[in-house]
């Protein structure tokens, strides 16, 4: 028997016994993890093709060792401009070893569902009406606060896009302060973790600019800009 599944953000073909390397996991070593985004199955008589995914089939795993790949170095020059430079990277990946495959049975882990407060029992009939009026008139003025307190505006960073910028939001890097104190190296993973399509982007020079930004330096900001390509 055999599936192919999506574990953290790529497609495998895998097997039971069979170890795997794919990009860094959250969990942690000698504990399992589950993959519900089973996409074909063959248990050797019959191939079942999801759409996209089969419901109830999971591929459960055990996590070996978390490492890192060998050094791949990138080298950029560009022509009659003086202008070079040499990177290395060492992609994060999680050995894992695949335990079973599940092809009936198995339960999507559903998202947290925020519990809604009890409606209060109204014991007048004018009451409610002037409550429910003030708390909208609190709550529209309250809106302009709130959207101003949200982070910077990280795509001002040559190199970071749209999702990207989500991506370190949610991480908890959504200020120019925050991103100018983060290593290169976690915000590499915090990338590659949040999608497989952003594992080429390489945020060396993105702490240097964010604390431009942070300190409001924009021109100098836009001269180092000037000399960069896509970042780099």
């Amino acid at each position: 028997m055999y599936a192919i599944v999506e574990m953290a953000g790529q497609q495998f073909k895998v097997a039971k016994d069979q170890k795997v390397y794919v990009h860094r996991l959250q969990t942690e070593e000698g504990k399992k993890v589950t993959f519900d985004n089973v996409l074909l199955l063959d248990d050797g008589k019959n191939i079942t093709i999801g759409a996209p995914a089969i419901d109830g089939a999971a591929v459960e795993a055990k996590v070996i060792k978390h490492l890192k790949g060998d050094k791949v170095i990138v080298f950029k020059k560009k022509r009659r401009k003086g202008y070079s430079k040499k990177n290395g990277h060492r992609q994060s990946l999680t050995e894992i070893v695949i335990e079973s495959i599940v092809s009936k049975g198995a339960k999507k882990a559903e998202p947290k569902k925020e519990a809604k407060p009890p409606k209060e029992k109204a014991e007048g009939k004018a009451a409610p009406v002037e409550v429910s009026v003030a708390s909208k008139a609190k709550a529209e003025k309250a809106a302009p606060k709130k959207s101003a307190a949200k982070g910077d505006d990280l795509k001002k960073i040559e190199g970071i896009g749209p999702k990207a910028a989500e991506a370190l939001t949610n991480a908890g890097i959504g200020t120019y302060a925050k991103l100018a104190k983060a290593e290169p190296d976690n915000i590499k993973e915090i990338l590659t973790e949040a999608s497989s399509r952003m594992a080429h982007l390489d945020p060396t020079t993105w702490p240097q600019q964010a604390q431009l930004a942070a300190d409001g330096k924009w021109d100098e900001l836009k001269k180092l800009q000037d000399e960069l390509n896509g970042g780099k």
